[in-house]
């Protein structure tokens, strides 16, 4: 080897301690995860980064003291690898937990890593991902009250990000306990099937304090927690999850200090005739997806939560290329009327909107709150204050179509007409607006009258009739509760004006207020 070849014995230690921790350098554990049908660390990685887009920091990191009596830890990285990733071109913080390293169980150093992903995602406004793989807290540390004792403050720097970046979780495999602390505070949760848990804790643990014999799939398998909304999706396979991430950081800017980023060029929508979705009769359903598909750029609806809540529709889109949020009633299930799941998957949804800058599509057909004791024992009364509260609190443009029904408080905490100053309220043809449905008023308010009358099914029938005339569209817009009637085909064309020109933010309606309490 020629003298100008031979390597810097410095820079050569640096790679090799830097080479240490590598896939390559570790075989047998590489192996174990591949048998395992689970990508490593490095290769989720390469998967969600640009090519030559990550940046390490943390590589040489290792574990604390173990507690002792037990053996010295042998752990590359401390169990998670961190740094700067840059996804689509846009930078971002990443922690992704290693299985192959004592099972991705939590570490003191590690978990200094993490936290030091978040406050890069802090200082540098760029979004926090993190990839979770592992066992909770490790035994080997957390039997130690020095360890114990401080606490951390990773919970506070999520609280602290809140809003301020896109966060997300993604559980690629065991996802109890630390991991489940932290999808919590996140904006978006993907499991994936089979492979992936999320839960407070784990089959022994909660056979020993519970006697309930379950699996971990049972207790927060992907399926499970998608029914109970605790993931905001699930998907078939890792690169699946990725996509979704990389899906779901395309609609949000970086941070809530910049715009949501517009696609550029000509779209158009799905080819759905909206003339034809939804029926002249009231008692006929349609699914809302097909109004949303017909509305939105082609091919660019992302659904949130689809199957929790079902009565509610939350997707994100793009209309002319602008990224939206469409919140829509779902006459397929319950007639579309909101309950206490569907406000809070609305709330949290509309939240998440205004944090980031996307304006929202309220797409209106509901016959009102569910009731009776079912609802009420669901805290329906409070919960649905949330939906309320979250709309109210909303600083982004908001733009309102009633479809079809449009009823009582319901359609008022749906942002119905001049509810919370919508920027543009309209309603199609088939709009009902009414204070309740007309067969019970004129049942309860009118059953005397007709009772008395010489052929009572007939004169309730007309009683009906009339009323009946009074709640029509066009009635609204006589009235001015609407900004105008519009064919269902031609409001695409008004959503996508008006975005192009309304102010991107309200200023605060009480200036100088500390908060507002949320009722939940």
């Amino acid at each position: 080897m020629s003298k100008d070849s031979t390597p810097n014995p410095l820079a050569q230690q640096v790679i090799d301690r830097h080479a240490s921790g590598f896939d390559a350098s570790r075989p047998a554990e590489v192996s174990r995860q591949h048998q395992r049908g689970k990508l490593t660390a490095r290769e989720r990685i390469a998967l969600l980064a640009d090519e030559d887009g990550f940046f390490e920091f943390g590589g040489l990191a290792g574990p604390g003291p173990a507690q002792p009596g037990s053996d010295p830890l042998i752990a590359p990285g401390d169990g998670v690898v961190t740094g700067v990733a840059y996804v689509d071109g846009r930078p971002v913080a990443l922690a992704v937990f290693d299985f192959t390293v004592l099972g991705g169980s939590n570490g003191v150093t590690g978990m200094q890593k993490v936290a030091r992903c978040a406050e890069r995602a802090l200082l540098d406004r760029i979004p926090l991902i993190l990839l979770s793989d592992g066992g909770g807290h490790r035994m080997q540390e957390g039997l130690d009250s020095r360890h114990a004792a401080p606490g951390s403050p990773l919970l506070q720097q999520l609280v602290d990000l809140s809003g301020l970046v896109p966060v997300v979780s993604a559980m690629m495999g065991p996802g109890f306990g630390v991991a489940t602390n932290l999808a919590a505070l996140s904006d978006f949760v993907v499991m994936v099937r089979d492979m992936s848990t999320l839960g407070m804790s784990s089959s022994p643990f909660v056979a020993a304090a519970t006697g309930e014999n379950l699996t971990n799939e049972q207790i927060g398998g992907a399926d499970v927690q998608a029914c109970n909304g605790v993931a905001d999706i699930a998907v078939d396979d890792e690169p699946e999850a990725i996509d979704a991430i990389r899906a779901f950081l395309g609609f949000l800017p970086s941070s809530s200090e910049e715009f949501p980023p517009r696609v550029p060029g000509i779209r158009k929508p799905a080819a759905v005739d909206l003339d034809e979705v939804v029926p002249l009769s009231s008692r006929q359903s349609y699914d809302v997806r097909d109004v949303i598909r017909g509305i939105a750029d082609e091919d660019s609806v992302f659904e949130l939560r689809e199957v929790v809540a079902a009565n509610v529709v939350t997707s994100f889109a793009r209309i002319d290329g602008r990224p939206v949020g469409v919140i829509a009633n779902q006459p397929l299930h319950l007639g579309g009327a909101l309950d206490s799941p569907a406000c809070e998957k609305a709330a949290h949804f509309i939240a998440v909107c205004d944090a980031f800058g996307l304006p929202l599509v309220i797409l209106i057909d509901l016959p009102g709150f569910l009731i009776g004791t079912a609802a009420e024992s669901s805290q329906l009364s409070r919960r649905s204050g949330r939906l309320v509260f979250e709309m109210g609190q909303a600083t982004v443009p908001r733009f309102s179509i009633v479809l079809r029904k449009g009823y009582g408080a319901a359609y008022i905490a749906m942002g119905g007409g001049r509810s919370y100053g919508a920027d543009l309220a309209l309603a199609w043809p088939t709009a009902e607006i009414c204070a309740m449905p007309v067969e019970g008023a004129v049942d309860i308010a009118y059953r005397r009258e007709w009772e008395a009358a010489d052929d009572p099914t007939a004169h309730r029938k007309s009683l009906i009739a009339k009323f009946s005339s009074n709640i029509g569209a066009f009635e609204a817009a006589d009235g001015f509760g609407i900004d105008d009637v519009v064919a269902p085909s031609d409001t695409r064309r008004l959503l996508a004006e008006a975005l192009s020109r309304v102010a991107p933010r309200r200023e605060s309606r009480v200036p100088g207020k500390r908060r507002t309490i949320s009722p939940i």
